[in-house]
């Protein structure tokens, strides 16, 4: 009557391994680390570079733990945080032209559990420290840098079918072309209405020309913003995959805010300037006929901007843009050939590289800018005069004040131009000590609450609560495994679900030993009241945590951020307990009174 087939323990001991297996390396902890990671995207981490970190540490007189390549990267383990720091400045001496070196936390598990993928959970910033950034897309710009792409599409399309217009502008998130006769203001109109669905188009006859003034349908606005917000993580996930930090979390809050989180990571001053630096690049030409002298006491032609060099001189330029880093495919640091000051090297996308050697071939012996928009601050880095056309979408920028200033804009703008620039509102870091005394009390919090169950379940229910607190133990086991297998990232709402978890998988054992408890008093046998009471509760137990399930779902689907952590260990928890707390805690009474057909009574 209560005995299980023998696949059935089998099932369960195969279970336990498993659970214990990929529990495991939740308990060796962390080691510092050193990542070591190629500038360029095209190149890949190889035994190559391997064996060039390893001789530069050996040379610097550093003993590392293990060097291994993992990915795109190679990850160096150390036994103090002393030694890693001093890795880190000796492989950025010998490696750092052509890499980036980023201070890391890495698995203390043995090899031998890597291998199999039995890897520890993720920490979460609040408990393993970290820097946290939410940060502010600037929509108005997005829509303003729409106009700006829209302007010159506008212009290469009518130059492409040979319209003569006299000026074509933007005021903010307008553009206006202004024709000289209606019949070429006509066939724009049509022109520019077959290639540009998003637009609408309005016509106007003026006294000396005739307008079309085209602005974003309502549509097509909200489409841009939401591009805009999606194409900016993808940016900050690019940079921050550059910067070697591991398990970053990046995503949407609300309509145009963007939270990035970066746990356990160490060198807190780079990824505030890295990501901090929303920098975009523009090609503009400079103005050259215009009074420099007007334009700085204020009086700015129409038309034109003005900006300070790097040097401190003013420099006035055409509003136009002639490009942007969307066009940009890679960027690498490197030096001038002729002066050997440090430059960054850009490649052009075909777009680009055809729009670059058109306005090279029509404007050579004119100086051309390059400005840097950083945190709203545009800076021209460098304007040399056009000497001739430049073909092959590469192009090389100077002006760099230093090789690491040359490393990190080519950074920046290697990981993708931002649709629009960002500011950062919020800004928190917490440090290692507070995230290490986040897990004790966690942790403290959920053992204290295991042995009150413990004690309460074998004081009340004896042998019988026993079993229910092994159960309970081997409900943990399973939901931390199964958390380490997803790779869940645990968080301290996510340690309060274990807790909360844990607090109700006992349940369903109380509801089968006071189901036991009835058929006795109701004159069962004991064999009969086990196999009653296991199969009556059964029913009960499935609604209950079939209603907490659908909780636990809705609070992921509606949530966000620790709300979703929360509902994924919930979720995760219910369907734990519901075989521990059945299958398994039957499996140990089974084993025990199962076999003794003549059962006088149970410790119960």
């Amino acid at each position: 009557m209560n005995r299980f087939p023998l696949w059935k323990y089998i099932l369960i001991g195969i279970t336990l391994v498993v659970a214990f297996l990929y529990t495991l390396p939740n308990f060796f902890g962390e080691v510092p680390a050193v990542q070591v990671s190629p500038l360029k995207s095209t190149t890949r981490a190889d035994d190559a570079l391997l064996k060039q970190a390893e001789v530069a540490l050996e040379n610097s007189g550093l003993k590392s733990g293990s060097a291994f390549i993992d990915g795109n990267s190679i990850k160096i383990r150390f036994s103090t945080t002393d030694d890693q720091i001093k890795a880190k400045d000796a492989l950025q001496s010998a490696l750092g032209n052509s890499n980036t070196v980023a201070l890391n936390l890495l698995s203390a598990s043995p090899h031998w559990l890597t291998a199999i993928r039995a890897l520890p959970m993720y920490l979460g910033l609040d408990l393993r420290g970290g820097v946290h950034f939410l940060l502010e897309v600037d929509m108005k710009a997005a829509l303003e840098k729409a106009a700006i792409r829209y302007q010159g599409d506008i212009r290469s399309e009518l130059r492409s079918e040979k319209i003569r217009y006299l000026r074509i502008s933007r005021e903010g998130n307008t553009v206006v072309a202004k024709f000289s006769t209606r019949d070429q203001r006509d066939a724009a109109m049509e022109k520019i209405g077959n290639a540009f669905t998003d637009l609408n188009l309005a016509a106007e006859d003026g006294a000396e020309d005739f307008t079309i003034t085209a602005t974003l349908k309502p549509q097509a606005e909200k489409q841009i913003q939401e591009f805009a917000v999606k194409q900016n993580i993808q940016t900050l996930s690019n940079r921050v995959n550059e910067l070697g930090v591991a398990e970053p979390v990046i995503q949407q809050q609300g309509i145009d805010r963007v939270v990035v989180q970066l746990p356990g990571v160490q060198d807190t001053a780079k990824a505030k300037d890295i990501l901090g630096r929303t920098a975009t690049l523009e090609i503009r030409l400079v103005d050259e006929e215009g009074d420099i002298n007007a334009a700085a006491a204020g009086q700015v032609p129409f038309g034109d901007e003005i900006y300070q060099s790097r040097d401190g001189f003013p420099v006035l330029v055409k509003k136009d843009v002639v490009l942007t880093g969307d066009s940009i495919t890679d960027a690498t640091p490197g030096f001038d050939s002729q002066s050997n000051r440090p430059a960054v090297h850009i490649n052009l996308d075909g777009k680009g590289a055809r729009i670059f050697k058109e306005v090279t071939r029509e404007n050579v012996g004119r100086r051309m800018a390059i400005l840097l928009i950083e945190r709203k601050q545009t800076e021209i880095i460098t304007a040399p005069t056009i000497q001739e056309e430049i073909g092959g979408g590469r192009v090389q920028i100077t002006g760099m004040e230093s090789p690491q200033e040359a490393s990190d804009v080519a950074l920046l703008l290697r990981a993708g131009a931002l649709a629009a620039p960002m500011t950062i509102i919020e800004e928190r870091t917490v440090g290692p000590s507070m995230g290490k005394e986040n897990i004790d009390k966690g942790f403290h919090s959920n053992i204290w609450g295991f042995i009150a169950v413990v004690v309460f379940m074998v004081f009340y229910y004896r042998v019988f609560g026993l079993f229910s607190s092994l159960a309970l133990a081997i409900n943990g086991f399973f939901l931390i495994a199964l958390l380490s297998m997803l790779q869940a990232t645990l968080t301290l709402p996510g340690m309060a679900a274990i807790a909360l978890t844990l607090g109700m998988a006992i349940d369903a054992n109380v509801l089968i030993n006071e189901r036991i408890r009835e058929e006795l008093r109701n004159g069962a046998s004991p064999q009969a009241a086990i196999h009653a009471g296991y199969d009556r509760a059964w029913g009960t137990i499935l609604d209950s945590n079939l209603t907490t399930l659908i909780a636990g779902i809705a609070l992921f689907w509606l949530g966000s951020g620790p709300v979703r952590g929360f509902a994924v260990v919930l979720c995760l928890g219910i369907l734990t307990s519901m075989f521990s707390a059945v299958t398994v805690s039957r499996a140990m009474v089974n084993l025990t009174y199962g076999r003794k057909p003549r059962l006088a009574n149970v410790s119960i």
